[in-house]
């Protein structure tokens, strides 16, 4: 089996794109599903959001598996301009509606909250309000207008029993020498 990396670029207007329950469906590209919001921080909360990625981590220490209905790739937290900024970039397998209603139903069941309620503007009902979560991503979406995958649309499913068939097939090999 030959993998051929590929790039899609992403049109600018999508006013021709199908319309989800929060607004366009932005093609599955050789990255899979995904966005990128920047948004402004609350006046004194970069620590907060700092903090929350320590939180964040030792839930995942707790139950690895706690973020694994939204199909994830990557997530990336970042802060910048003198911690007035912030940028999240999600890559996921399933589309936006779908990943947006996941991420608020799995908030609200694991106790762990978004550290999105650190940035200007964030819909405090967020928990009980999917549309505004979604509102909110949407405002602060920078599209990408390219995406490269050097194993284009494998899901991350695919990957890790891809994986599993590997340590298999190197264990099978070591047992037999």
């Amino acid at each position: 089996m030959e993998i051929t990396p590929r790039a899609v670029a992403i049109p600018k207007e999508t006013d021709h794109l199908e319309q989800g329950k929060y607004g366009p469906i932005f093609p599955r590209t050789p990255a899979c599903y995904g966005f990128t919001i920047i948004a402004d921080v609350k006046p004194g909360r970069a620590e907060a959001i700092r903090e929350h990625g320590h939180t964040l981590a030792r839930a995942l220490e707790q139950d690895p598996h706690l973020l694994a209905p939204l199909k994830l790739h990557y997530l990336r937290w970042v802060l910048f301009d003198d911690d007035t900024r912030f940028m999240y970039q999600g890559i996921f397998d399933t589309d936006f509606d779908k990943y947006t209603e996941d991420a608020v139903a799995l908030f609200g069941r694991s106790g762990v909250s978004t550290t999105f309620e650190n940035l200007e503007g964030f819909p405090e009902d967020w928990r009980t309000n999917p549309e505004a979560f979604a509102r909110f991503v949407r405002q602060h979406h920078c599209p990408s207008f390219i995406e490269y995958g050097e194993y284009p649309y494998v899901t991350a499913d695919e990957i890790k029993k891809a994986l599993r068939i590997k340590g298999a097939l190197s264990e099978m090999l070591d047992q037999m020498q």
